[in-house]
C-alpha cells in the first residue's frame, strides 16, 4: 500500500512566509510563530502518517457494515478516533466558550489536509462534525449551543449534513421532506435522504442530524425549506444521550471509493427536530456548512493528488526501466530509473506544481475566513468567490493529477497491491458531492462573478495587478512570474467582459463557457499563489533564511508552473469566446 510523509516544511513555508500569519494584525494571530505552529504540524503529521494513514488500505478493503440497524466501521478506526479526540485536534479552531482552543481556521485547514490526505475516509467522520458545529455556533440559540456545540467540539457526538433526496439533488426546491410543527416548539421530520456522510457509525455516543425540510406555509420552492437539528438519540435534560429518536439508517450505499466513510440512507419517521435558525430560511443557516465543506472539498481534490505524487515520486526513483536517452545514468544497473525520462518527468512536475499551488490557495482562501470572522467583509466577499472555483478547479485537477500518478506506475498502478487505484477511486467523488462541479462553475458565473456589481472580482484583479507592479522591476521574477502572470489575468478580464456583454443578450453564451471560466480562473489563482510563492522564496534566499534548496525547488516548480500550464487559460478563453452556439447547435433528439 501507498505511504504518506506529512508536507510539514511546506505547509510551514505556506503560513509563514507567504501568508505571514503572526503578522497579519489579527486576533490570535501574533502567537502563531515558527516554532509554534511547527510543533503543532508536526504533531498532527505524525498521527497522520503513523495512526490514520496504516487503517486507510484496510477502511478501503473492509468497508463499512449495516448490522442491526447500526453502522459497523472498519477495524481501528474507532481507536484512530479515540486517538484524535483524545488529541484535541477536533477542538482547535474551535470557539473557547464551548471546549475549543480557539486557534484559527487556516491553523486548523492545515492539520485537516494531513488529515485527508493520510485517510480521506477517516477525516470525513471530524470534518463533517465540523461543519455542523459551525452552522449551530452560527445560527442556534443559546440553548442549542449550550447543548450541542461542546459535545460536537469533542467529538463525543459527530454531525451530518442531510440535503439530497432520492428524486433530487441540486434542484432542492423538489425535496419532499415534511416538517410538522408541535405544541411543544418541535417538529416531526418526515422523509428519505441519501447519499449522507458518515450518517451513522459506532465510534460516537450520538449523532447529530442537520436536516432540510419543508414546513407548513413556506411556500415553494427553496424558499420555503427549513433547516432542523434531529440527533440520534434525543437529549436529556442533563446532556446525556436518551431515547432512540425516530431516525434509521435504510441502507449503505456501495459505492466506487471512500468504503471506510458511511454513506448513508437516512429514513426519518415523525421524528423529532428543532428547528436551526430562522423558519424558512433553512439554506441560508445550510450554506455555512456547505460553504465550509466546498472549501474542504478543495483541500481533498488536492490532498488525493498529494499522496499520489509522493509514491509516484518514490517509485520513479526506484523502479529500473530503459536507458535515458543521453546516456547511461545507471551503469550499476540493468537499467536506468523511470525518473531519468523527460516525459516522467513531465508528469510529476505536473503534479507537484499543482499540489503546491492549490496548497496555497487553500490555505489563502482559509486566511481570508479568519479575517471574514473578524469583520472583514472584502475577505469575506473574496473568498466566496473563490470557494467554486477552489471547490470545482482543485477536483478537477486533483483528479487529473492522481490518474497521472497511478499512470507512473504503468500496470502496477492499476491493481490493488500499490494502493494507486484506491486514490483514484477516492478522489472521484470530490468532483461530485457537495453540487457537482458543475453546479460551482454556474454558480460562479451566475452568481459569484456579478455578485456586488462584481466588487469582489475586481478586487482579485486588483490585488493581481497590485503585485505584479510591485514586482515588475524585480530581474528574478519579471519574466518567468510577472509576465506570464499578467497574460493570464488579462484572458480572464476579456473572459468576464464577453460575460458581461454577451451574457444578458443570451444567458446560454456565458452558461456554456461556465466549465472553461472555471478553469480559467482556477489557473490564474494558481499563477498567482506561484508568483507569491516565488517572490517569498526569492526574499528569504537573498536574505540567507531558511533551507536554500527547498527555496530553489520552490522556484525552479513556480516556473514550471507558469512556463507549462499557466498558458492554457489562452485555451480556456478561445473556448468561452466562441459562444453557445457551437454547444447548442445538435438538436436534442439528435443526441
Amino acid at each position: 500500500m501507498h505511504s504518506y510523509s506529512p508536507p510539514v516544511r511546506d505547509l510551514q513555508f505556506v503560513l509563514q512566509d507567504l501568508l505571514n500569519i503572526p503578522d497579519s494584525g489579527l486576533p490570535g494571530h501574533a502567537d502563531l510563530d515558527p516554532d509554534f505552529t511547527e510543533a503543532i504540524l508536526e504533531a498532527a503529521g505524525k498521527l497522520a502518517s503513523e495512526v490514520m494513514a496504516p487503517l486507510n488500505g484496510v477502511g478501503d478493503r473492509q468497508g463499512c457494515r449495516l448490522e442491526n440497524g447500526i453502522v459497523r466501521t472498519p477495524d481501528g478506526f474507532a481507536q484512530a478516533f479515540d486517538a484524535m479526540r483524545q488529541g484535541g485536534w477536533t477542538a482547535l479552531d474551535c470557539d473557547p466558550d464551548y471546549g475549543g482552543q480557539g486557534l484559527p481556521y487556516v491553523i486548523g485547514s492545515a492539520t485537516a489536509e494531513m488529515f485527508s490526505t493520510a485517510n480521506m475516509a477517516f477525516a470525513m467522520y471530524p470534518g463533517l462534525t465540523h461543519g455542523a458545529y459551525s452552522a449551530i455556533h452560527a445560527h442556534g440559540t443559546e440553548t442549542q449551543k449550550q447543548t450541542y456545540l461542546p459535545r460536537l467540539v469533542s467529538c463525543e457526538w459527530t454531525g451530518t449534513m442531510n440535503l439530497t433526496e432520492p428524486h433530487c439533488g441540486t434542484d432542492l426546491g423538489l425535496l419532499r421532506t415534511k416538517a410538522e410543527p408541535q405544541d411543544d416548539g418541535s417538529y416531526l421530520i418526515t422523509g428519505q435522504k441519501i447519499f449522507i456522510s458518515a450518517g451513522d457509525h459506532d465510534m460516537a455516543e450520538n449523532v447529530i442530524h442537520l436536516v432540510l425540510a419543508k414546513a407548513p406555509g413556506g411556500g415553494e420552492g427553496t424558499r420555503g425549506i427549513s433547516l432542523f437539528i434531529v440527533p440520534k438519540f434525543l437529549v436529556n435534560e442533563d446532556g446525556s444521550p436518551g431515547e432512540r429518536n425516530n431516525v434509521s439508517v435504510g441502507s449503505l450505499e456501495d459505492k466506487m471509493g471512500i468504503h471506510g466513510n458511511a454513506t448513508c440512507v437516512m429514513n426519518y419517521d415523525a421524528a423529532k427536530g428543532w428547528l436551526l435558525g430562522d423558519l424558512h430560511k433553512g439554506m441560508r443557516a445550510m450554506f455555512t456548512m456547505m460553504n465550509e465543506a466546498r472549501l474542504g472539498v478543495a483541500m481533498q481534490g488536492y490532498a488525493c493528488a498529494e499522496a499520489a505524487y509522493q509514491n509516484a515520486a518514490i517509485y520513479a526513483r526506484e523502479r529500473l526501466q530503459g536507458r535515458a536517452a543521453t546516456g547511461t545514468e545507471n551503469p550499476s544497473g540493468p537499467a536506468d530509473p523511470l525518473i531519468v525520462h523527460p516525459d516522467i518527468r513531465r508528469s510529476l512536475m505536473d503534479q507537484r506544481s499543482f499540489v503546491e499551488g492549490a496548497r496555497a490557495l487553500v490555505l489563502w482562501c482559509a486566511h481570508l475566513i479568519d479575517r471574514g470572522h473578524q469583520g472583514d467583509a472584502e475577505a469575506e466577499g473574496l473568498v466566496s468567490l473563490l470557494t467554486p472555483v477552489a471547490k470545482g478547479f482543485l477536483t478537477d485537477q486533483g483528479f487529473a493529477a492522481t490518474v497521472q500518478a497511478q499512470q507512473v506506475f504503468g500496470g502496477h498502478g492499476y491493481i490493488e497491491e500499490h494502493g494507486m487505484s484506491q486514490l483514484v477511486r477516492d478522489a472521484r467523488i470530490a468532483m461530485i458531492y457537495e453540487g457537482a462541479n458543475g453546479i460551482q462553475a454556474l454558480d460562479l458565473v451566475a452568481r459569484k462573478l456579478p455578485q456586488d456589481g462584481g466588487r469582489h472580482v475586481m478586487e482579485f484583479f486588483s490585488q493581481v495587478k497590485s503585485f505584479c507592479q510591485d514586482h515588475a522591476g524585480t530581474p528574478t521574477l519579471a519574466d518567468d512570474f510577472v509576465a506570464p502572470l499578467k497574460a493570464a489575468s488579462k484572458d480572464l478580464q476579456t473572459a468576464a467582459t464577453f460575460f458581461m456583454e454577451r451574457g444578458m443578450k443570451n444567458p446560454n453564451d456565458a452558461l456554456a463557457g461556465s466549465h472553461d471560466f472555471m478553469h480559467l480562473f482556477g489557473h490564474v489563482a494558481l499563477g498567482f499563489m506561484w508568483a507569491r510563492m516565488a517572490a517569498a522564496a526569492q526574499q528569504a534566499l537573498e536574505a540567507g533564511q531558511g533551507d536554500a534548496d527547498f527555496l530553489k525547488a520552490k522556484l525552479i516548480t513556480g516556473r514550471y508552473y507558469m512556463q507549462r500550464q499557466l498558458p492554457i487559460t489562452a485555451t480556456h478563453l478561445a473556448r468561452i469566446q466562441s459562444g453557445a452556439q457551437p454547444v447548442m447547435a445538435l438538436e436534442a433528439e439528435a443526441f
